[in-house]
């Protein structure tokens, strides 16, 4: 379910770092689906509040290994994830979006479970259909004078695959979040958002160069044989970059990355 809430000027409550590492360490150690759901089910109570404090986007936990925990350059917007896996279950996501407007925070909470189908490139996501993701990385961008964040994130929803994700996050003016913008241009392609698959077992970078430059590991298949198997693909050690130009997310190829790491 996806929610709307505005802030209500609470301050964190001392020990909640604590009871978070507590709990997270619980999450993994517990073999009960039971037990896993009920130690989340108190994640999200502490969430919920930390969420609607009035330091949420200033503060951050540290030493809290499975919490993901951004915010963007421009102070106005904090990403808070996590996942809980399950074993006779879809595992599931958890994403909450604090977002400064004006005097106010609001407070969007995100959840989606594990989906083996792909994330599409050719359409919008909402609140509601959102494919689920833990993000990582976040650079605000305008265009048109209209303010969006870039997103960077990792899907395992597929046992057979691992995705990688360039998202861009807008928030329309009647406040709901949409997922996507036909901004992507890679040869005669565009798209919504980037979506790289490969390999479970291969590790690729995906980051930001600047607030302009993304740049990527080129994936292709261990061998000819596996060209439509994503499943098979990784590394090459060459890079690819998406550069904004004029409003517009364009693909280089086979760049050069040495000077700028």
């Amino acid at each position: 379910m996806a929610g709307l809430l505005s802030l209500k000027g609470q301050t964190p409550v001392s020990g909640t770092s604590s009871a978070l590492q507590k709990l997270f360490s619980s999450l993994i150690t517990s073999t009960r689906d039971s037990d896993r759901i009920r130690v989340n089910d108190s994640i999200k109570y502490i969430i919920d509040s930390y969420a609607e404090s009035d330091s949420v986007l200033r503060h951050r936990f540290y030493n809290l290994r499975y919490l993901g925990q951004i915010s963007s350059p421009d102070s106005r917007l904090k990403i808070i994830t996590w996942n809980l896996l399950l074993n006779n279950s879809k595992s599931k996501y958890y994403c909450y979006f604090i977002n400064r407007s004006g005097k106010k925070n609001f407070i969007y909470k995100l959840s989606g479970e594990y989906n083996e189908k792909p994330v599409r490139t050719d359409t919008t996501y909402s609140e509601g259909d959102w494919y689920g993701a833990l993000y990582y990385d976040v650079r605000p961008v305008k265009k048109d004078n209209q303010l969006s964040w870039m997103l960077l994130g990792i899907d395992y929803g597929n046992p057979v695959v691992t995705r990688k994700i360039i998202e861009v996050l807008s928030i329309t003016p009647e406040g709901k979040l949409v997922f996507g913008k036909k901004w992507f241009v890679a040869g005669e392609e565009t798209k919504y958002r980037e979506v790289l698959e490969y390999s479970p077992s291969a590790v690729i970078s995906l980051k930001f160069m600047s607030d302009k430059s993304i740049v990527f590991d080129h994936l292709v298949p261990i061998s000819p044989a596996f060209s439509d198997n994503r499943e098979h693909y990784g590394p090459d050690f060459s890079y690819d970059s998406y550069n904004f130009e004029k409003g517009i997310w364009r693909m280089k190829l086979n760049v050069d990355v040495r000077n700028k790491e």
